[in-house]
């Protein structure tokens, strides 16, 4: 069953077709197409630009979700290091392998600092 997309979500599909479709120019629309892009103008779930839901909608992991869900929104919390949107099902605490090493890295500093602090006092 499809539902009419909100506004933010059309904003943020706009704004991924515009900085990410490698088959969008501003000229000339959808290039493999030869038409205006079918993306631009969505009000509706449902079917999509198989190209843009490949390999464009996965830069969003938020309004992937909400894309794919049919019923209420997924719950999303922001990661601790960068801030991006992480599905709060218990099990990824990061958005990205690289910010699971951020942390990891600024956890090891955190313990070396206070692991020298306590020899220093001692």
């Amino acid at each position: 069953m499809s539902r009419e997309l909100t506004r933010e979500e059309k904003t943020a599909i706009r704004a991924l077709v515009i900085k990410w479709c490698a088959n969008y120019d501003r000229e000339y629309g959808c290039l493999p197409l030869d038409c205006p892009c079918y993306m631009l103008g969505k009000c509706w779930t449902g079917a999509d630009c198989r190209y843009f839901r490949e390999a464009v909608l996965p830069n969003d992991p938020a309004l992937e979700a909400l894309l794919a869900s049919e019923g209420a929104a997924p719950d999303f919390k922001a990661c601790p290091v960068c801030g991006a949107a992480v599905p709060r099902d218990g099990r990824q605490a990061y958005c990205s392998a690289a910010c699971a090493r951020a942390a990891r890295k600024q956890q090891k500093r955190a313990h070396m600092r206070k692991k020298r602090g306590g020899a220093v006092d001692n």
